[in-house]
């Protein structure tokens, strides 16, 4: 019987200092300085990844039955350019309203490198309130302040892949992780199949996480908001230009 205790005993030490071991490992690891390399050499001119492929003059329509309203969100590849640290970026257009009523407009920046990945450069974003803006907030602008590029979409996804979307502390801490690269969707638009998944949240909105599904060849098309009562977000039409 002491034996068997004794043995219990050491299985338990032994979990302990193996979970330690992991925590302290993780807290090394976000505590590991961010601090990306951006030479504008490495950056080409077009977006054509396959799960986030952003073709000017291309407009993608969403929709969301929430507890305040019908969300109606609009994105809109602009044929616009933004230089930031010397990376010639595309200027998107986000617009979101709430029965109608404009709830946010937001102007972000994305440039790709030549292996493929999608880098997020920053965003200027005005919110309403009864048509009237009201601020600025969560705006940020790589370069700027300290504020830092960060990976919107991999080259190559690979599930259990975490990674950084954005960096300006306090403001835009965006992570991201890759789960599954098979998941069939069906939503207003259409159905696909093989679409990348991936869980997003920040640790300035603890709690928040989202589920997004990119159908390879069209991009998002379907956010999944696992904040309480789920909340999903549908393609439901393209507009090309």
């Amino acid at each position: 019987m002491k034996k068997h205790l004794w043995l219990s005993v050491a299985i338990g030490v032994i979990g302990i200092i193996m979970l330690s071991a992991w925590l302290c490992l993780t807290l090394a690891k976000e505590r590991k300085p961010y601090n990306p390399v951006i030479d504008p050499a490495n950056f080409v001119g077009q977006i054509d990844n396959p799960y986030l492929p952003m073709t000017p003059g291309t407009t993608f329509m969403y929709e969301a039955e929430t507890d305040d309203g019908l969300v109606e969100e609009t994105t809109f590849i602009k044929h616009e350019t933004k230089t930031i640290m010397g990376v010639l970026c595309t200027v998107v257009r986000d617009t979101a309203t709430v029965d109608g009523q404009i709830e946010e407009d937001t102007f972000d920046w994305y440039a790709q490198d030549t292996n493929g990945n999608v880098w997020y450069f920053g965003e200027y974003s005005t919110s309403y309130e009864n048509g009237e803006v009201i601020g600025h907030e969560g705006s940020w602008e790589a370069g700027v302040d300290g504020a830092l590029p960060g990976i919107i979409m991999m080259a190559n996804p690979l599930p259990g892949k975490s990674y950084r979307q954005e960096y300006l502390k306090g403001v835009a801490e965006d992570m991201a992780k890759a789960l599954r690269l098979n998941a069939r969707v069906s939503v207003a638009y259409g159905d696909f199949e093989n679409c990348l998944v991936t869980k997003e949240w920040t640790p300035l909105e603890p709690g928040h996480i989202e589920h997004k599904y990119y159908a390879p060849g069209v991009g998002l098309v379907l956010i999944i908001e696992l904040k309480g009562k789920n909340v999903r977000t549908e393609l439901v039409d393209i507009i090309t230009e």
